[in-house]
Formats: C-alpha cells, structure tokens, sequence
C-alpha cells in the first residue's frame, strides 16, 4: 500500500533527523539518561519503521489482507506512542508518559504476530 510505503519514509526521515538532533543538539542539554532514553526512541522507531517497510512489500505482494492492514496501522501506532512518549519524556522529564510507552510495545508486537499470522495463510 502507497500510503504506508509514504508513512515509512516520513518516519524514516525524522529518525534520521532526531537521532542526529540528539547525538548534536541535545548533548550536554539534558543528562546522560536520558539522552540514553532519546537514543532507545531512535533505535525503536528505525527498527519498526524498517517493519512498516516489510508490511508494504508484503500489501504488494499478498494484497491488502486484513492482517497486513492492521500490522502497519499498529505499527505506525506504536512508533508514536513507543518512541513519541519516549522523546517527550526525555527531553521534559514527565515520568507519567512512561506509562504510554508499554502500549506503543504491545501494539508493536500485535503487528509483529499479524504479519506472521498473514504469511503463514
């Protein structure tokens, strides 16, 4: 599907963009954890932004099933509550959005398990 091929590319983008923003421009701004917070956002959003990716080669491929529908929607789900709660409260210090943080990780999962549910059909 276009729009997750597009979905994908704009997050890779900022994921590019946010990492080089915290490896130069928060250094020194905010303490060491959690700039190691910021880095665990980054490394999140690559690895399910490369998902997002997959799940559109699979669309491609397979067609839009409904598993590979909900796979990409969860996962554009879970790179913003996973990685966007963790960039907010890396820079903020709200120890409330950590809280978010585990549902962006369960939806990332629920994807994962679909995309497999989805190939092995």
């Amino acid at each position: 599907m276009k729009l997750f091929f597009l979905l994908g590319s704009i997050f890779a983008f900022l994921v590019i963009a946010l990492g080089a923003f915290g490896a130069h421009g928060l250094e020194g701004k905010i303490s060491e954890r959690s700039l190691q917070i910021w880095q665990k956002a980054v490394q999140y959003q690559m690895f399910q932004t490369g998902g997002l990716f997959i799940i559109a080669f699979l669309i491609d491929k397979f067609g839009s099933t409904t598993q590979l529908m909900w796979a990409g929607w969860l996962s554009v789900i879970g790179i913003i509550l996973f990685s966007g709660s963790l960039y907010i409260l890396s820079v903020s210090g709200i120890k409330i959005l950590g809280a978010i943080t585990p549902l962006g990780g369960l939806a990332f999962l629920v994807a994962w398990i679909l995309v497999g549910i989805s190939v092995m059909k």
